[in-house]
């Protein structure tokens, strides 16, 4: 199945709820960082969001980003016209040596393209981050590197960030996530988010003007 998945009505053209998109996962389907995401991003549809979601297959499919080439690939113009209209982002990765994937720092850069907008980058919008890794020093690492990034690209970090060592038991054979405060940390993050995008979001200032 083509990625990626819609997770709610964005294709029905609300305009009224904030749009939060999640960019994550790894070659490996399904992951336990995709898994994460996925649980993040309800929690922000719980909120009232409508969710987009650009998990590990999508990604995989990304050209390196070249800055120096101006032709783009049907899956990065994809991606970069949908965060052009998200209120908020949601970026989950997995803790490879200490740090944050290729496949997920490669979609992020290709966020360059949103360089010369009235909102440059991320700015004016909050991000969740989520990391998955075998031990809690890549982990927090890494967490501590996203952090950094989303700061480089004008983005609000969310004050919680959802840290989880894979190599506790986090999700069963069928995907359910059997750590309780492991999906309460991701269904806040993806809570934060939301709630960041209501108060300051060009689309929640709107309908409140509506209103």
């Amino acid at each position: 199945m083509r990625e990626p998945i819609v997770t709610s009505d964005l294709r029905n053209g609300n305009s009224d709820k904030p749009l939060v998109v999640g960019i994550g996962g790894t070659t490996r389907t399904p992951s336990s960082t995709d898994r994460a995401l996925r649980l993040a991003l309800r929690g922000a549809e719980e909120a009232g969001a409508t969710v987009h979601c650009f998990s590990g297959p999508f990604l995989v499919r990304l050209p390196h980003f070249a800055p120096e080439h101006q032709t783009r690939s049907e899956e990065q113009r994809e991606l970069v016209e949908t965060m052009r209209r998200a209120d908020g982002l949601i970026v989950a990765s997995p803790g490879y040596h200490g740090g944050v994937s290729g496949l997920v720092k490669n979609a992020l850069d290709l966020l360059e393209d949103l360089s010369g907008d009235q909102r440059s980058y991320l700015d004016g919008r909050a991000v969740g981050l989520v990391v998955t890794a075998a031990g809690w020093q890549a982990a927090v690492t890494t967490l501590d590197a996203l952090r950094a990034i989303v700061h480089a690209l004008r983005g609000w970090p969310t004050p919680l960030g959802a840290a989880l060592n894979t190599t506790e038991p986090i999700f069963d054979a069928q995907g359910n996530c059997t750590d309780a405060k492991a999906a309460a940390a991701l269904s806040a993050v993806g809570r934060q988010v939301v709630e960041f995008a209501m108060r300051h979001s060009p689309r929640a200032q709107r309908s409140s003007h509506v209103s």
